[in-house]
């Protein structure tokens, strides 16, 4: 299987690019961002690209994958809703736009979060925008896509959040959370269990489109 991932430098894409990395089944991984993520492996090519909302100069380079996870995504702490659209709805649109008319059969995987509103009506405006995006992709003319709504994540294997905030949060919590996994099994994954359930996914498909946090720590 051939595979691409956008978001690779982050925590979520992290966890997904490592177990793509140590996946047999997996020959090929490309990631796309706007930097390189540092790693070095022989089936891993990367393409630093600034504009993610027009890929055309690099399309050359985009055919030919069985599977893209995209895990590109900004926190909308203290941000106009017309800025988050832009950056969320906007952006995943354009990549998902261009990857079904390459990659026709290609499943897309896309992370969301727990909480997402697909009404596209509710008061809570990021939920607004995740469930219009999602809404979107499900429309695509993909193989299959399916969207993951993770709760609350812990990083694993050396793993750290770019946001701050989070991070700090993470670095609080990080004694308890063998407890809080335990305690709420359905509320709480990691970033292995994460990467592992969109791999198994794009491999064999869901009998959903939509994977909550208790089926995503099934994998």
């Amino acid at each position: 299987m051939k595979v691409l991932i956008f978001g690779a430098t982050g925590m979520v894409g992290q966890g997904v690019l490592r177990e793509c990395l140590l996946d047999q089944d997996i020959e090929r991984v490309v990631t796309v961002g706007r930097n390189a993520t540092g790693q070095q492996n022989p089936k891993l090519a990367e393409i630093v690209h600034q504009d993610l909302f027009d890929l055309s100069s690099i399309e050359a380079e985009l055919t030919g994958l069985d599977a893209c996870f995209f895990c590109l995504g900004v926190s909308s702490f203290r941000m106009s809703e017309a800025d988050y659209t832009h950056l969320t709805y906007d952006l995943t649109f354009a990549v998902g736009r261009t990857l079904s008319r390459l990659n026709p059969g290609m499943t897309f995987s896309y992370v969301t979060g727990a909480g997402t509103d697909t009404t596209e009506r509710g008061r809570s405006m990021w939920a607004r925008v995740k469930g219009r995006t999602e809404n979107a992709l499900l429309r695509m003319p993909f193989k299959a896509a399916y969207m993951y709504r993770p709760g609350m994540i812990q990083p694993m294997d050396g793993i750290r959040s770019k946001t701050a905030v989070y991070q700090v949060a993470i670095s609080v919590l990080r004694p308890l959370f063998p407890v809080m996994r335990r305690a709420f099994p359905n509320a709480i994954t990691t970033t292995s269990q994460l990467g592992r359930a969109m791999i198994a996914v794009a491999k064999e498909r869901a009998a959903s489109r939509v994977l909550e946090t208790r089926d995503i720590t099934r994998y």
